[in-house]
């Protein structure tokens, strides 16, 4: 995982712009890889995983991080990740919108964790995604979230899958 995916969690951290102001939530970080390019760009990253097993390997990755504080890593999901309203500017995901268990529940949940004119970077394995792009499009905005972009990305290599890539905002009301 950590290697077929470290292009794409690259890819997602540079769409996302990240700057050294900023608290990021990382929202299934597997075993660190986009977690940790967050945390070297970002003030604070959160990372939840339902996955102890995961959060074991983020924490071994990232363990200067986790040990000066700048890194946190939860036990939750995507549907209940435990941080407060309107607490951070940025929220990744690679490749594991399909497993949430509900996926309105869950971006309900990342647009209230969103601070006014935050903005939801995720990218999912385009094959592995149970409705179209564009459905997802959709979702995000019946849960709040404007100014959607959304298109498909190669990641490099040979085995690599296409993913469905969609960034949008929680509107600065």
């Amino acid at each position: 995982m950590a290697r077929g995916n470290a292009a794409t969690e690259r890819h997602v951290v540079e769409i996302a712009k990240l700057t050294a102001e900023e608290t990021v939530l990382v929202v299934g970080p597997g075993p660190g890889v986009g977690l940790a390019e967050a945390a070297a760009r970002a003030h604070r990253v959160i990372g939840v995983d339902p996955s102890h097993e995961m959060l074991e390997l983020c924490a071994r990755r990232c363990a200067d991080a986790v040990e000066a504080g700048t890194v946190v890593l939860r036990h939750a999901t995507a549907a209940r990740t435990g941080v407060d309203p309107a607490s951070v500017d940025v929220v990744l995901s690679v490749n594991n919108v399909q497993l949430w268990e509900d996926r309105p529940a869950a971006f309900a949940e990342l647009h209230r964790v969103l601070r006014p004119g935050g903005r939801m970077v995720l990218s999912v394995h385009q094959k592995w995604l149970p409705v179209t792009r564009h459905d997802l499009v959709a979702e995000v905005e019946a849960a709040g979230f404007t100014d959607t972009q959304t298109w498909t990305w190669q990641p490099p290599g040979p085995l690599a899958a296409r993913a469905a890539q969609l960034r949008t905002y929680r509107p600065h009301r």
